[in-house]
């Protein structure tokens, strides 16, 4: 039961490397090395050039973690070498915290204050995004990565709407700049299609993007993958409870069919919670009794006594 009542926050930063394995190692060592912390996934490929690293712990120790973990990465990373497909501005590009246990979005919110300051110390300029954001058009991580690092490079000195919610208004000379903020789950979901045509990934990409006229809560791109015979549509859902996964991979599959491309595949990035798995489930299985899928109908459930 105590173990119930301890306070527990998630964190996923993304850091700009995914080609130099010794380099993440190093970042997630950082990470491995802290006590009251657990690391759950580590993911990073070329393709992207992105490591995605997923862990959990107390509110304090995950914080100091993400510090760590960050001047490591601002070490080691040289953004003025970086090339990506995945949108970016900077070596420690986002670093979320997200309520997983006992824990509020007030104080994840705090948390990402805190991680701001100390970054600033470190001469990066940082924007706050999600529920931390202190402007409209920050909530939406699209509208502050507008121009990659490259862009915002050029105009960020002279630009006030680029003005960072704490640090220079000049980038760090190798690292660029960094986002963090307090945000609820978020689910790394990708579809791969039956083509080598990027052309096609994209359309569809698009037809799904909030942005573009698609889905609640869905951000998508269409990108290449080296060495497969597929492209790939690359998903976040930000909000699964109100844009369930299997409206996202039938939208795809729709979208696809219109040039006769099937879905071969699909991709996690990471880890997602396991309401996700549930209503998802409760669609493709069309249950009739129950009629809702809970964890109450899970054998599992019934083994911590």
């Amino acid at each position: 039961m105590e173990r119930n009542k301890k306070k527990i926050v998630e964190s996923v930063p993304n850091f700009s490397e995914g080609k130099d394995s010794k380099k993440v190692e190093l970042i997630v060592s950082a990470i491995k090395n802290t006590p009251n912390t657990r690391i759950v996934d580590v993911q990073y490929d070329g393709d992207y050039n992105r490591a995605v690293i997923t862990f959990v712990g107390t509110p304090e120790a995950v914080l100091n973690t993400n510090i760590l973990a960050a001047k490591k990465a601002i070490e080691l990373i040289d953004m003025n070498q970086h090339k990506g497909q995945h949108p970016r501005i900077g070596a420690v590009d986002v670093v979320p915290f997200v309520p997983a246990q006992n824990v509020s979005i007030e104080e994840c919110i705090e948390l990402s204050e805190k991680f701001a300051e100390a970054m600033s110390k470190e001469g990066l300029p940082v924007y706050l995004y999600e529920e931390s954001a202190r402007k409209m058009e920050r909530k939406n991580i699209d509208n502050i990565r507008i121009g990659e690092y490259e862009g915002l490079k050029e105009i960020i000195g002279t630009d006030p709407e680029r003005k960072p919610d704490y640090g220079p208004s000049k980038m760090h000379p190798t690292a660029g700049a960094t986002i963090t903020g307090a945000r609820y789950p978020l689910i790394s979901f990708n579809i791969n299609l039956g083509t080598k045509d990027v052309k096609i990934a994209k359309k569809v990409a698009k037809a799904i993007h909030l942005r573009s006229g698609g889905l609640v809560n869905v951000k998508a791109m269409g990108t290449v993958i080296e060495g497969q015979d597929y492209v790939q549509v690359g998903i976040s859902n930000i909000n699964f409870e109100k844009t369930p996964l299997y409206r996202q991979m039938e939208l795809v599959r729709i979208e696809a069919a219109r040039f006769g491309v099937p879905i071969i595949g699909t991709e996690l990035i990471g880890v997602l919670p396991l309401d996700a798995v549930l209503n998802s489930l409760e669609y493709y299985l069309q249950l009739e009794k129950p009629l809702k899928l809970e964890r109450k109908h899970l054998l599992e459930s019934y083994f911590d006594f």
